[in-house]
């Protein structure tokens, strides 16, 4: 009986998620309202600025909120409709994020990285491209999809009295982890990838910086990557050839902004 509630939750689950599409058409599972996220959102943050040091450099913090600002401009207010809450982290972390409620963390590790404002707001589009698309509520879902799942199949096994159902399972869980989860990973990344080229290209930074991005961020981490098969993240050369395949429409859009940005720090 159990197994059976466990199986119906998963066709009614699925059934469901056939409705959402993400920005560029693809299927989404997504489970959690925008309320929730929004609050799962405000929730970190606060717990972020309370953990780690936050920047006082006034030149680094005007930077980036100018950049920001530019960018945030553009996101639907489906999406948010608040002002964005932005926080410049003193820590050597190459890294940047942006979360559902209009949160974004930059730290200070990225803006020595990136050479140019243009560069950062690749980064930064990138980051906000996550929350249009809805990545973390999609990522959520599927964890407790997946979760479900795994639980329908142990009480299969144990019903049956399958042998060695422990070592089945732990097999399972790897071929999750590999043929879905880190697959899923690279998807969103590959997304937010483009939805933050054509955020930044409305903004008026330059996309073609994006390459130049990724390309020093592959000279950065040097040779400490695993394979693109067991990574949550494109190589930086996957990467450049989407971001080189959508460059031309980015273009456009970008000629066609009159107020560009002129963001120094």
């Amino acid at each position: 009986m159990r197994c059976t509630q466990y199986l119906c939750l998963i066709i009614i689950i699925t059934f469901l998620s056939s409705c959402a599409k993400s920005p560029l058409g693809r299927n989404q599972l997504k489970l959690y309202s925008s309320s929730q996220l929004a609050g799962m959102g405000e929730q970190a943050f606060a717990g972020m600025k309370t953990e780690q040091k936050v920047s006082r450099q006034p030149v680094s913090n005007r930077y980036v909120k100018c950049i920001t600002d530019a960018i945030t401009q553009h996101v639907p207010q489906s999406v948010f409709a608040g002002v964005w809450e932005i926080v410049v982290f003193d820590s050597p972390q190459i890294n940047a994020f942006a979360l559902p409620g209009g949160k974004i963390g930059v730290y200070t590790g990225l803006i020595e990285l990136t050479e140019n404002q243009h560069q950062l707001a690749a980064v930064i589009g990138h980051e906000v491209g996550h929350v249009i698309a809805e990545h973390g509520n999609e990522r959520m879902s599927s964890g407790a999809l997946i979760g479900v799942g795994m639980e329908v199949t142990n009480q299969l096994l144990k019903a049956n009295k399958i042998a060695s159902s422990n070592m089945i399972m732990a097999g399972l869980g790897l071929g999750v982890q590999v043929g879905v989860q880190l697959p899923f990973g690279r998807t969103h990344e590959s997304e937010a990838d483009l939805i933050g080229l054509d955020l930044m290209a409305k903004a008026g930074f330059d996309p073609q910086q994006s390459i130049n991005l990724w390309q020093n961020m592959a000279k950065a981490s040097g040779d400490n990557r695993q394979p693109e098969l067991l990574s949550t993240h494109p190589l930086p050369a996957t990467r450049i050839e989407n971001l080189a395949n959508n460059m031309p429409k980015a273009l456009q859009g970008y000629r066609l902004t009159v107020n560009k940005p002129n963001c120094k720090i």
